[in-house]
């Protein structure tokens, strides 16, 4: 953290108040190829004082003419220091040395735009301070150097010196860089074209190279354009298969001013390990596979609500897959070997109504050594129960493996390197991409992508640090003392600025458009602003001329939190998008509990599916019968699509719209469109759903009764209105052996099984990081061999969610297109005080619907450990029987026992059963 020194020590300094003096340019020399090669990614030409590197960035630039200084008081005047190659020196006693000179500023007394109120709605009262009128191009030069604004009396002794966020005067300065095309290289037979936006860069070179390895063979400078910031230079002829950095000479109030060899942040694809960005052109032949430009995605879906997904890592999908080639195990390839044990289970699954895979991180991310990472060898060590020794050997080469989520962005618009068969082969991983999603494609399925612009993987001089050694500063979203803000776990983006919403933008157009990528999810979605969602919307269908799935974390909370920076898009601002977030009341209700419980709140903490009131664990807490109700409240209100105008018979016996539900504080009901809700009870994150069931059933719950657990919560889901949402191995009760954060937890705590033998329950302790303070909880569960399941279970558990599958593709009426026809073609029975809790009951009227399929729909689900009668009176007198999927050779042989008495309009459930009933 920066030192906030300056903010309260008065300082004793004399300025050489070189009024409007030009900045001092520094002659640093021109670039040399030397600085293209070797190990250092930084030189240091000219090192900032250590009390300026420490200065807080407590001012801020509203645009180019406006500062203001949150907290500041008036003093006699203030005056901007500027110094072209970063050497102010800051001293408590002497004077101000080095500054190149200063220009006095002077309050601002008019109407603040429009524009600079809502960007910078969350800054705290403060001076205004304006520039005089110096000249736009002088503005600009500014801002090449190093900026102190310092408070002083009128005996010109200093009172507070602060540095200054600068993101507001760029996006004002350089606003036509928005509407540039082609950053990053473009190729064609007469010329190769390289654009960066740097505009705080003094001066810009480029670095070629032959290959991803050797020595530079040339560098060349790059010139200016001072409208856009953009620096440009073209090469005669195509240079494609070769590399390429840049060296920029730009000043960092981390070091001063520095040399930054770098990769391109537009990069298409990278050498190994991401050392340098290559040379390519996407359109060019030589990148395609057989066959891609006749390619196109399957028409699966004619709404976002058809859509079903299945969350998948690439790795693991067949890292331990031994009827997939060696070679392609844990690579894009595995997804072309239709006879492997994954495709064939892929296969079922969009033959029974699947139509997206959702791909955990794809683009290039920083955590994997591409080159060299390593798999932990695992044989000669105890691997059952409760054993200590698998999380040891993961954990100790969990720096250098070869699995990570990744969700450390490094370059969002190239493929990853790790998932390719050579990573030094740069086309090659553009190619192997392609042909797994064409592989994909043509088993009938859509592929998606797990996209992370909300944060990077480092920031600073750090050499991992792309965006912030580029344009320090700008890139990140920063606190009031001008530090950058970490509330996703990482260095967070600012969106909110221009260039940082057109790089997430033009980089989801490159996906869609060069890839074929037909949705996206995106992480911590939050934290972006809805407009410029709304805009990256609208700009990728004018593109790909066509509708591309949004989805994405809707969650409110960090420095953005209730609209404090941006209306985002987050939960309850993206009412009438379009664009989805996930339900987390529904995943709450379902599985019980929260997914930040720890110690033995995962076991006392109940949800609907898993015992709450009717078949209390050992530790949980004797609750009244209404909480029983409140939460079947809740998973109707799921079922319903989280509808916010949606009205329903509570708990309490009110008509209630949906929306005036408590949720902790918050809607129940927050969509305002089916579209807007993707519903799911198990994701990547967290421990699966079968996992968190070891913890909330009792003990003594039969493998059967754990496998019908599962089914009922998938069958929730699937029932659902909105996009169904499911994560890879749910259907195989996929156990991560009680992890609760796999997220580099390497292979072993992640594999899946396709061939339905293990559910991989019970090998191991999980990683101590982040499960060692609940494993006085987990060994005792780990450890009962009672618990695991039989391949007899996981098979049958596979089956239903494919009958599942199949009922929820057999009508429309499960996917309802709009709040309104949900309004008037789902009532729910069985609700308000008098209701048995443990069973739902929804009706869906298809009367005139398009692709119903049926004249009406009664599903039911008795979460009980008991059988149960229940009148439903809508159904009296008429003939519904069973779905086909159910009467025919039904998995669920209990489904397939429940009966409906016509005269009385009465339906008999099985205990822990899931059923649906039709009229034709």
């Amino acid at each position: 953290m920066r030192s906030p020194v300056w903010a309260a020590i008065p300082l004793l300094l004399l300025s050489c108040h070189l009024c409007y003096a030009a900045p001092a340019a520094p002659r640093a020399g021109s670039a040399k190829i030397g600085a293209c090669n070797g190990p250092d990614f930084e030189t240091v030409l000219f090192p900032v004082e250590t009390q300026a590197s420490t200065l807080e960035a407590r001012a801020v630039w509203l645009n180019s003419e406006l500062i203001k200084w949150p907290g500041a008081n008036m003093p006699a005047q203030f005056r901007l220091y500027f110094s072209g190659r970063g050497s102010i020196h800051l001293s408590r006693k002497a004077e101000i040395r080095g500054a190149d000179g200063s220009i006095p500023l002077l309050p601002f007394t008019g109407a603040l735009p429009e524009v600079a109120i809502n960007r910078f709605k969350h800054l705290r009262n403060g001076v205004i301070l304006t520039v005089p009128h110096v000249g736009v191009q002088r503005l600009k030069e500014l801002h090449r150097g190093q900026l102190v604004l310092m408070a002083e009396d009128n005996a010109g002794k200093a009172m507070s010196a602060t540095a200054i966020q600068s993101a507001g005067a760029l996006d004002d300065l350089y606003a036509p860089a928005t509407e540039a095309d082609n950053l990053g290289v473009t190729v064609n037979s007469k010329n190769t074209r390289f654009q960066l936006w740097a505009p705080t860069a003094q001066q810009v070179s480029l670095c070629t190279y032959a290959s991803g390895a050797g020595l530079a063979k040339k560098v060349s400078p790059m010139h200016l354009d001072p409208a856009t910031g953009i620096w440009s230079l073209h090469l005669p002829g195509d240079s494609s298969g070769t590399y390429y950095t840049y060296l920029l000479d730009v000043f960092t109030a981390e070091k001063g001013l520095v040399r930054n060899r770098v990769t391109d942040p537009y990069s298409i694809s990278l050498a190994a390990d991401s050392t340098r960005s290559h040379v390519l052109a996407l359109g060019q032949s030589e990148t395609k596979p057989p066959g891609w430009d006749q390619h196109r995605p399957p028409h699966r879906i004619k709404g976002q609500t058809d859509i079903v997904i299945y969350e998948l890592h690439v790795r693991d999908f067949s890292a331990d897959d031994e009827s997939v080639a060696a070679a392609y195990r844990g690579k894009y390839l595995a997804f072309t070997e239709a006879g492997s044990s994954g495709m064939k289970h892929l296969r079922s699954l969009a033959s029974a109504g699947l139509t997206d895979i959702h791909l955990l991180p794809v683009f290039d991310f920083a955590t994997v050594p591409e080159l060299h990472c390593v798999s932990p060898d695992m044989s000669g060590i105890d691997q059952s129960l409760a054993s200590p020794e698998p999380q040891r050997v993961v954990s100790a080469t969990r720096d250098k493996d070869c699995f990570n989520w990744g969700y450390d962005p490094l370059h969002y618009s190239a493929p990853e390197g790790s998932y390719a068969i050579n990573p030094e082969d740069a086309a090659g991983r553009v190619i192997e991409f392609r042909r797994m999603v064409m592989a994909l494609h043509r088993e009938g399925l859509r592929v998606g992508m797990d996209v992370v612009y909300n944060h990077t993987s480092a920031s600073g001089q750090k050499e991992k640090s792309v965006l912030d050694r580029i344009v320090p500063g700008y890139y990140h979203r920063l606190d009031g003392n001008g530090a950058i803000e970490h509330s996703t776990c990482c260095e967070n983006t600012a969106t909110e600025n221009a260039m940082m919403a057109k790089l997430m933008i033009d980089s989801v157009v490159t996906w869609a458009r060069d890839y074929k990528i037909d949705s996206f999810r995106f992480d911590l979605m939050g934290h972006q602003p809805r407009h410029v969602m709304e805009r990256l919307k609208r700009r990728v269908k004018s593109i790909v001329g066509r509708d591309i799935a949004l989805i994405g974390e809707g969650w409110n909370f960090g420095e953005v939190a209730n609209g404090a920076r941006f209306e985002q898009a987050s939960q309850l601002s993206l009412r009438g998008s379009g664009i989805g977030t996930f339900n987390d009341r529904l995943r709450d209700a379902v599985r019980g509990g929260s997914a930040g419980d720890r110690g033995e709140e995962l076991i006392r903490r109940q949800g609907y599916v898993n015992g709450l009131v009717y078949d209390r664990n050992a530790m949980s807490v004797a609750v009244q019968s209404v909480e029983l109700q409140k939460t079947a409240d809740m998973v109707r209100a799921g079922l319903a699509g989280s509808i916010g105008a949606y009205r329903t018979t509570d708990a309490h016996g009110k008509i209630v719209a949906l929306r005036d539900i408590d949720y902790g504080g918050q809607p129940a009901g927050y969509a305002a469109e089916p579209a807007e809700v993707v519903n799911y009870v198990e994701n990547h994150d967290n421990h699966t759903l079968f996992d968190i069931n070891v913890f909330k059933l009792p003990v003594s719950t039969s493998r059967e009764d754990r496998a019908r657990v599962q089914v009922l919560a998938l069958a929730i889901n699937a029932f659902s209105q909105g996009v169904a949402y499911f994560h890879a191995g749910v259907d195989l009760l996929r156990s991560k052996s009680l992890d609760r954060n796999s997220f580099d937890s390497g292979d072993w705590f992640n594999r899946i099984d396709w061939t339905a033998t293990d559910n991989y329950f019970a090998t191991g302790l999980p990683p101590e990081r982040d499960n060692g303070a609940e494993y006085a909880l987990l060994k005792p569960l780990l450890a009962n061999r009672d618990i695991k399941p039989t391949a007899k279970e996981i098979a049958w558990t596979r089956d239903a969610f494919l009958d599942l599958l199949k009922i929820r593709a057999s009508s429309t009426l499960f996917r309802l297109r709009s709040a309104d026809e949900i309004r008037k073609r789902l009532t729910f029975y069985n609700t308000g005080p008098d209701q048995l809790a443990t069973v739902l009951v929804g009706h869906l009227d298809g009367k005139g619907y398009p692709g119903a399929a049926y004249r009406e729909i009664i599903y039911l689900v008795n979460v009980d450990i008991v059988a149960h009668r229940i009148g439903v009176p809508i159904a009296r007198g008429n003939p519904f029987e069973l779905h086909p999927v159910l009467a025919g050779a039904a998995t669920d042989g209990r489904a397939a026992a429940a009966r409906f008495d016509r005269r009385e309009g009465a339906f008999e459930i099985p205990p822990r059963t899931a059923v649906v009933f039709v009229m034709k």
